[in-house]
């Protein structure tokens, strides 16, 4: 795909078409990579996102017990 670089202010940048944004779901922040003479945009997905959701369905299901004691038998309570 070619897109034209355009003038923003005292800077240049590209235009995302919609279809692309949604399509790679990128919200307000994108990483820049650059590697071999290329440039890559990359969606930075948010940390912990459908974490609440996950843990809700572990407790559902039993899943959200410890796996071990939280108390050692040789440390003092």
């Amino acid at each position: 795909m070619q897109v034209r670089v355009i003038k923003i202010g005292n800077s240049r940048g590209i235009r995302l078409s919609k279809n692309i944004i949604q399509k790679y779901n990128i919200q307000e922040d994108v990483e820049l990579i650059l590697e071999d003479e290329q440039i890559v945009l990359k969606p930075i997905s948010k940390v912990r996102q459908g974490w609440n959701e996950a843990f809700k369905e572990m407790h559902q299901q039993g899943d959200d017990r410890l796996l071990m004691d939280d108390v050692f038998e040789d440390e003092d309570i």
